[in-house]
């Protein structure tokens, strides 16, 4: 578990990373989110670091039309 000041900070950065992202485009929010969540599990919690892979994740979803 990760302590409220992180949570928050995870929270946040998801939220603009996919803030033009549709809720209901689950697979790639799942997506995101697991990758914000992986390396934050890993010590990674610089913001900066964690939107950029928020973004690499949100570029490299799998899609669900295809």
């Amino acid at each position: 578990m990760f302590d409220t000041t992180t949570t928050a900070l995870l929270r946040a950065v998801f939220n603009e990373v996919c803030e033009d992202v549709s809720r209901y485009e689950t697979v790639a929010r799942t997506h995101v989110a697991s990758r914000i969540l992986e390396a934050a599990t890993n010590g990674d919690t610089s913001p900066e670091r964690l939107k950029q892979l928020g973004h690499e994740a949100l570029h490299d979803a799998p899609t669900t039309w295809r």
